[in-house]
């Protein structure tokens, strides 16, 4: 399948029904029915769904296009995290349910929780579902799972902030020229082009091992999206001048989100940890054979549990 076929109506759909200011009609608490409703008529909610169930049976790999433009729009509904809730439960057998859904990975914070109707638990393998307003003790083994999704998250917030930042150091001028032309600005945009490409580059990473990653590829994908999430933001900021946290600009309603993707389900921190005990306790190798043996074995992972 070409993924254009898909990209393309998807990225439509987005900017029909996620503008701007439909993002900051839900924030605000109004209804966000049509929204969701719109979703659920596109069937991009099975996407990750196999295809024998109904769906359009994408690897997280090949669906990570999708998720990453959510991130893009600043989509305020779990949209994410119900594409795979909807393939996890598919794939047992059971009924998916109807609403939005979030996964409850982290030990801290559920991203768009006020929004959900159902909470995602258990694990990739035995899923349970739960009222939003259930009590609900965080899932450990959908950590990995969950932090494969905030990274493609992130990586599709950071090229949008990318883009904005750019187009506003063409427009702001100074000195009678734009601050794009400043020989320092030029710097920090490098570098914020660099920082996005390593955010997409780690969500990849994590996205190829597919619904059930292993805490090594997932700790990779997390661990430098949320470092890059860093950067980006701060680097955003500077070039507006500060007044990127004003309401009124686009910026703030993507940097918040790579503030809020980047604390859960695990901060850079705590991936960091993970990552450090994985590599040491893998022996004597170059860190670039670890990245590519640890890729090998979720790959082989993957095929298994398809299989």
């Amino acid at each position: 399948m070409d993924m254009q076929e898909l990209v393309a109506p998807f990225s439509r759909l987005l900017q029909d029904i996620c503008s701007p200011a439909a993002v900051r009609e839900v924030e605000r608490g109004e209804s966000q029915a049509a929204m969701w409703q719109a979703f659920e008529d596109s069937g991009f909610l099975d996407a990750l769904v196999d295809e024998e169930a109904g769906g359009a049976g994408l690897s997280l790999a090949e669906a990570a296009p999708l998720i990453a433009l959510l991130g893009y729009n600043a989509v305020p509904l779990p949209v994410g995290d119900t594409m795979i809730a909807r393939a996890l439960f598919a794939r047992k057998g059971d009924q998916m349910p109807q609403g939005p859904i979030v996964l409850a990975g982290g030990a801290t914070f559920t991203p768009f929780a006020r929004v959900a109707r159902h909470v995602l638990a258990g694990s990739p393998e035995d899923p349970i579902l739960v009222g939003s307003h259930e009590s609900c003790p965080p899932a450990p083994s959908l950590r990995p799972l969950a932090a494969v999704l905030r990274a493609l998250l992130i990586s599709g917030a950071a090229d949008r902030v990318m883009e904005l930042t750019t187009a506003f150091a063409n427009e702001r001028s100074q000195f009678g020229k734009p601050i794009g032309k400043q020989q320092a600005v030029q710097q920090q945009l490098a570098i914020l082009a660099e920082q996005a490409v390593a955010a997409r580059i780690a969500a990849g990473i994590g996205a190829r091992g597919g619904l059930y990653p292993q805490a090594a590829i997932a700790a990779i994908a997390k661990h430098g999206a949320s470092c890059a999430a860093v950067r980006i933001s701060a680097i955003a900021h500077a070039v507006h001048g500060a007044i990127g946290i004003s309401e009124e600009f686009d910026l703030q309603l993507l940097t918040r989100r790579l503030h809020e993707w980047r604390l859960a389900d695990g901060s850079e921190s705590y991936w960091a940890g993970v990552l450090g005990a994985a590599r040491t306790s893998a022996g004597p190798m170059a860190s670039a054979d670890f990245i590519r043996f640890a890729q090998g074995a979720a790959a082989e992972k993957q095929v298994g549990a398809v299989s």
